[in-house]
């Protein structure tokens, strides 16, 4: 203990008297020095502060060498470490980005919802990846970067995080694999991203997720021992999520991600109360349509209100019996949402708003 205070007074009145050569040889002695030696957190905030006032006075090349003699040490000084997290050059950044367990939690959630692209794939490799940072890089990130954090086995999910990898996987059979391959996708998730996966990514899947072989063969959606329910509007439950739904109404805050989320996390009342406020339906004739397994009613409000094909195909995930529905019938209902036309079904929806005893099932013929 003694040693190492006088090595650091030392150390302090090399750097306060010397030369700019002197002190860059400075730094790199207390560099060396902190990562082989054993120190108290005092002795390390001491260390700290040293090399931090000698990085503020050094070149790019110099901060890049010292960043990643810093990023893989356990006792690396958590300013310094902070400083060179927030750098705008990504050769600095990157290495403690990427690997610095030193570096404060809350700088790390600036780094992702403020920098650049680069810093963001730099993050998305750290060893672990906390859901609340997933979210920001999925919301953020470049396809580069959303298909980086999918495949770190270390990254962590929200619910709403797997939908935007989901979502993100439509087209893309890179990210669509590397999100078939994580083991903590949500099982009926998984079955939805076998149904609209290429032939291509489906053999990889068969062939690479033995666990879920039986699913990938029979490329269905099917949620594991689901029973096919619904709460009809008159219950508790309904007024319920209504008066949730309302209040986002109010807000101006329901939108269609709102509808594919509550459609996912197979809230039948939320996504009913949801369609009724911003089609201006009743909500029994919404959920009639939803549960209609000729799907007519469903795809004709979809359209009606311009629902992407993603959102519309949870729609129908969540009306079919034990939502289940084949790849054949989903492929069907596509080309039948495809070749709908919006204001025609506007018109349909009109109609239905001026006879409101007619039953749901006329407006699809």
């Amino acid at each position: 203990m003694v040693e190492a205070t006088a090595f650091l007074t030392e150390l302090e009145d090399a750097v306060s008297r010397g030369t700019a050569e002197s002190r860059l040889r400075a730094l790199w002695h207390a560099t060396d020095c902190l990562i082989s030696g054993s120190y108290s957190e005092e002795q390390t905030w001491a260390f700290g502060e040293i090399i931090g006032r000698l990085a503020q006075e050094i070149e790019v090349g110099a901060r890049v060498r010292l960043a990643n003699e810093l990023a893989p040490s356990k006792n690396a000084p958590i300013d310094v470490v902070n400083a060179l997290s927030l750098d705008d050059s990504i050769d600095v950044a990157g290495p403690i980005l990427r690997h610095s367990e030193r570096l404060d939690p809350n700088i790390l959630m600036s780094c992702a919802r403020d920098k650049g692209q680069q810093h963001l794939l730099a993050i998305s490799k750290r060893k672990t990846v906390s859901n609340a940072i997933t979210d920001v890089l999925l919301a953020r990130g470049s396809q580069a970067v959303v298909t980086s954090v999918a495949r770190n086995s270390g990254a962590h999910f929200s619910h709403s995080g797997f939908l935007q990898l989901l979502r993100r996987s439509e087209d893309d059979s890179i990210l669509a694999e590397c999100v078939g391959h994580r083991k903590d996708i949500p099982r009926h998730l998984f079955h939805q991203l076998i149904s609209k996966a290429s032939d291509e990514v489906k053999e990889k899947l068969r062939r690479e997720r033995p666990d879920m072989h039986g699913h990938v063969q029979s490329i269905v959606t099917d949620v594991e021992g689901a029973i096919h329910s619904r709460f009809g509007p008159a219950s508790k439950d309904y007024f319920t999520a209504k008066r949730t739904v309302a209040k986002l109404h109010q807000l101006g805050e329901l939108t269609e991600d709102n509808i594919f989320e509550f459609a996912h996390s197979l809230k039948f009342n939320e996504t009913v109360a949801a369609l009724a406020l911003l089609s201006s339906m009743p909500a029994d004739i919404v959920e009639r349509a939803l549960i209609d397994q000729k799907r007519q009613s469903t795809l004709i409000l979809a359209k009606a209100l311009r629902l992407s094909w993603t959102t519309t195909m949870s729609l129908l995930f969540l009306g079919a019996l034990n939502y289940r529905i084949t790849a054949g019938e989903l492929d069907r209902m596509k080309a039948g949402y495809s070749a709908l036309n919006a204001e025609t079904c506007l018109r349909v929806l009109d109609a239905y708003r001026s006879r409101k005893q007619t039953a749901w099932q006329h407006a699809s013929h």
